[in-house]
């Protein structure tokens, strides 16, 4: 008994220590990182939009590196800060969560304020070859503008997944 609440313990850290994976890997622009993070064939949501497979969320999200590195430094347009991790094994191989996101950009732009916008992750979690990965994700704004599905106090309760 005390050895599988151990086990439990230990899938939680690594699962949550993907999304601190994430924010460095994409914060520093390495994208071939994020093969640490995601399951080849996983589906992410978020503000530049919906990716499939590795490939294209390395491409997408690379983009968006660009997009937000006004001032051509290659890297550390914004910070991830990722908070507030909920996570809830649902079987063997399979889990599901949710976290805080204060996004800051650091490029210059003629609005002084850094904050980029609050969102959060709900991510499902998939155990492939022995290791946690990111297998869906999905990013709901909070602000600058509230999307239309962030609604429940319960973590669990009302998280929506890409199809």
């Amino acid at each position: 008994m005390t050895d599988d609440r151990i086990q439990k313990l230990l899938d939680i850290e690594e699962i949550r220590n993907l999304r601190t994976l994430y924010s460095h890997y994409l914060d520093s622009a390495n994208v071939d990182g994020l093969e640490n993070v995601f399951t080849q064939d996983a589906v992410v949501e978020v503000t530049v939009g919906s990716m499939r497979g590795l490939d294209e969320i390395r491409k997408g999200l690379g983009g968006a590196v660009t997009l937000f590195d006004r001032g051509k430094r290659g890297n550390y347009p914004f910070l991830h800060a990722v908070t507030n991790h909920w996570i809830k094994i649902t079987g063997p191989d399979v889990a599901e969560g949710r976290c805080y996101l204060i996004d800051f950009e650091t490029a210059s732009k003629p609005d002084p304020n850094p904050l980029l916008l609050l969102g959060l992750y709900s991510d499902q979690y998939r155990r492939v070859d022995g290791q946690w990965r990111i297998s869906r994700s999905r990013l709901e704004t909070v602000w600058p503008e509230r999307g239309e599905t962030v609604s429940s106090f319960d973590p669990a309760n009302a998280m929506t997944f890409p199809a």
